[in-house]
C-alpha cells in the first residue's frame, strides 16, 4: 500500500512541475501578458497540489526506505534533499514574487530574470524526480536496469 501511494504521489509532483513548467514557457513564448499573469496565479494556486504531493513522496519514501540503505535508495534520498531545498528556498518563492509582479504589470528585467530562475530550478527538479522515479521502479522489479 505504502509503494501504491509513493508512486501515486510521485507522479501528481511529477505532473504538477511539469505543467507548471510548460505552461510558463507557453506563455511568456507564445501567448499575452494577460495569459502569463493567469499562468502566474495558476502556478500558485497549484501549490495547494503540489506540496501536499511531495509531502507524501517524501514520507511514504522515508518510510519505504526504513531499514535499507545504500545504492539506489541512498542516492534517491540525497537527491529528494536537493529538490525540497530547491522547491522551498528557489521555486515557492519565486512562484509567490512572480505571481505578486505579473498581478501588478510588472514585467520587467528583474521579472524575467527571475522566471529565469524559476524555469532553471523547475528543471533540475523535473530532472531529479524523473531519475527518481526511474530508480524506484527498478527498486520494485518493474524496470530492469
Amino acid at each position: 500500500m505504502k509503494s501504491k501511494l509513493h508512486g501515486i504521489a510521485g507522479a501528481v509532483a511529477l505532473l504538477c512541475i511539469t505543467t507548471f513548467w510548460l505552461a510558463t514557457a507557453v506563455s511568456e513564448l507564445f501567448m499575452d501578458l494577460p495569459s502569463t499573469v493567469f499562468v502566474k496565479n495558476a502556478v500558485l494556486t497549484g501549490m495547494w497540489l503540489l506540496i501536499p504531493a511531495m509531502v507524501a513522496t517524501g514520507a511514504s519514501g522515508f518510510s519505504l526506505a526504513k531499514g535499507r540503505g545504500g545504492g539506489l535508495v541512498s542516492v534517491k534520498g540525497q537527491r529528494m534533499r536537493i529538490v525540497t531545498t530547491n522547491g522551498l528556498l528557489v521555486l515557492l518563492p519565486s512562484a509567490f514574487v512572480l505571481a505578486s509582479w505579473a498581478n501588478a504589470g510588472r514585467f520587467d528585467g528583474a521579472f524575467y530574470a527571475l522566471q529565469g530562475v524559476e524555469l532553471l530550478a523547475g528543471g533540475v527538479n523535473f530532472s531529479l524526480l524523473l531519475q527518481n522515479m526511474r530508480d524506484g521502479l527498478k527498486l520494485t522489479g518493474r524496470l530492469t536496469p
